[in-house]
């Protein structure tokens, strides 16, 4: 059987008063990605002919965010229900032969596996006019409601519209829907707004198809997966949900976390095997880890990659381009930014490491900090194999120290130090036997004169 083509409407238009934000209800980040990007990646994987985001308040922040990805978009000027804004996706599906999945932005958790099968069911032997995503949350609240027998749609229901009895129903609407795009607009132009909102339902198709004599079908998914966003307690609520699927495949996958609920996660972290995560580590966007990596408590990584049998902090911070070779180690109070630290190199305490590359085994002391930075430009440090930088040093880029070479501690190196050399630059000591003695005396003395 060959396979239909899949097209996807994904609704955006509403205005997110609720989130009380400048930023568009559906580019608000869960796992470091906008909600509407998380929808689009799980549709993605669908292979999908088309994809259409109808836009309306805030279109030009929505239209910005997918333009980069080629998906269309098509405008609601005014919100008159969701039937309405689907309709507004017809010109851009034009031609288009296949099966229509209707989501919703403001819904991100929606997995590729519950779409295929709504398309699955779609294609029964009962041939269904449509299929609904139902829930059972629970407190079905203000929900639109379905009056099902077995997976058989009797009736959809608005909440506004229900009857006593329809409310007591548990099964409840989503919202999301497949149905045939040679069944799908011809149905919407059949849609009325004589309901208590005076709106455009999307749920009417599935009436209206069976007044026709086209039975609707209905299959059920958890509520967690279908829950959606329109305050920013519901935002929480969703990376919450998000966060413990994550930390539980995490650790599915060969992953100690010694305090799970603490470790959060970015939508693209990638954890090998038999790597140990200590309490309150937190992942940006971009972050890979190898085998055998310890992450100690406090740290935090965005855009780092982390080599097999690393150990990084307590209290790290590696920012986007650091990199850890194996065996590798950033101890407590280490930034990272852009820099490279060889295979078995060390850098245990307080040290900041801009635009650098230091070599296998070279171990750089406490205090150190390389001065990528002149004000106007970015210049690179380079520390070679085996190199040992002294405690509280400065390394004024662009410079480079030789393989094997020692800075000696407190050292400010604004010239290339070759291999193996030894580099001391600090003003000579000074020592003036008694004078710490005879100052005391002195301060002593105006003290007790009254004078400061």
């Amino acid at each position: 059987m060959t396979p239909r083509s899949i097209a996807a409407i994904i609704l955006a238009a509403g205005k997110g008063t609720r989130m009380q934000s400048d930023l568009h209800k559906v580019l608000h980040p869960v796992a470091g990605r906008p909600m509407l990007l998380h929808l689009v990646d799980s549709v993605a994987a669908l292979a999908p002919d088309r994809s259409v985001v109808v836009v309306g308040a805030g279109r030009q922040q929505v239209e910005a965010a997918v333009a980069p990805l080629g998906i269309a978009t098509a405008h609601q000027a005014q919100q008159l229900g969701t039937g309405h804004a689907v309709a507004q996706a017809e010109a851009a599906l034009d031609g288009f032969d296949g099966d229509v999945l209707v989501l919703y932005g403001d819904v991100p958790l929606v997995s590729a596996a519950t779409m295929r099968r709504m398309l699955d069911r779609l294609h029964g032997e009962d041939a269904p006019a449509t299929v609904v995503l139902g829930f059972r949350p629970a407190d079905p609240g203000a929900y639109g409601r379905i009056v099902a027998e077995g997976d058989r749609i009797v009736k959809m229901v608005e909440f506004k519209d229900a009857t006593a009895e329809e409310r007591a129903q548990t099964l409840c609407n989503s919202g999301l829907m497949a149905v045939r795009s040679s069944d799908l607009f011809a149905l919407l132009a059949r849609v009325g707004n004589d309901n208590a909102a005076g709106e455009y339902y999307l749920p009417d198709v599935v009436m209206l198809a069976a007044a026709d004599g086209r039975a609707s079908a209905v299959i059920e998914t958890d509520a967690a997966e279908v829950a959606g966003v329109n305050s920013r307690a519901e935002l929480a609520g969703i990376e919450a949900a998000w966060q413990a699927t994550r930390r539980a495949r995490a650790m599915a996958e060969g992953a100690t976390l010694v305090a799970p609920e603490t470790v959060w996660f970015a939508h693209d972290t990638q954890i090998g095997r038999d790597v140990v995560i200590e309490p309150n580590v937190v992942f940006g966007p971009g972050v890979r880890i190898a085998d055998g990596v310890t992450i100690r408590a406090f740290s935090h990584l965005a855009g780092a990659s982390v080599g097999e049998g690393a150990e990084v902090g307590p209290y790290a911070r590696l920012r986007p381009g650091a990199v850890l070779e194996p065996q590798a180690k950033v101890g407590n109070f280490v930034e990272m930014k852009n820099a490279v630290l060889g295979r078995g190199a060390k850098a245990n305490h307080l040290t900041y490491l801009g635009d650098a590359e230091v070599g296998a085994g070279a171990n750089i002391g406490a205090g150190t900090i390389t001065c990528n930075y002149n004000g106007f430009l970015k210049n690179r440090t380079r520390i070679g194999e085996g190199a040992f930088v002294g405690s509280n040093s400065a390394l004024v880029a662009p410079v480079t120290i030789g393989a094997g070479a020692i800075v000696a501690a407190g050292s400010v190196i604004t010239r290339d130090v070759a291999p193996d050399a030894l580099a001391v630059a600090r003003a000579a000591q000074d020592v003036r036997p008694g004078w710490a003695a005879r100052f005391r005396e002195a301060m002593a003395a105006l003290k007790a004169a009254g004078k400061r």
